[in-house]
């Protein structure tokens, strides 16, 4: 059987929004970003890096390649879009990728991420897009 390599390609990017969005806020007008659990320690500056950080070990940890997915030598990027909801709990979660069992593992993957505390612009807690890619690797 092919080994198998995973291969998390975490490239961070916010999806822009405008505020008459339904709500949604652009990440680079906020005045607090969303803070995942165990980044309150850090400086307000370095909380994105963190939130970043948390991330990728919490897709690493959960990754699990579907089984058929490899007996049948299905590969590629995922592209995940969700948002961090005013309660902090993700939303929305949204895939595109080769192949419906991908997405489903990278929904899951995502789904099971914790509370996170909401972004806020001028106090108020508001919505926050994010989206990543997944990538799955068969070598």
């Amino acid at each position: 059987m092919k080994s198998l390599l995973f291969v998390f390609f975490f490239l961070f990017s916010f999806l822009s929004f405008s505020q008459d969005s339904a709500g949604v806020e652009d990440f680079q007008i906020l005045d607090k970003v969303p803070v995942y659990p165990g980044c309150f320690p850090e400086k307000e500056e370095n909380r994105k890096m963190c939130f970043q950080e948390k991330i990728y070990r919490h897709v690493a940890r959960n990754f699990r390649y579907p089984e058929l997915a490899q007996k049948k030598g299905i590969q590629g990027k995922v592209f995940v879009s969700f948002i961090i909801g005013v309660g902090g709990y993700v939303e929305q979660i949204k895939t595109r990728g080769p192949d419906p069992m991908l997405e489903a593992e990278a929904k899951r993957i995502i789904s099971l991420i914790p509370r996170i505390t909401p972004g806020r612009i001028d106090g108020k807690v508001v919505e926050v897009p994010f989206s990543l890619p997944i990538i799955f690797k068969l070598q």
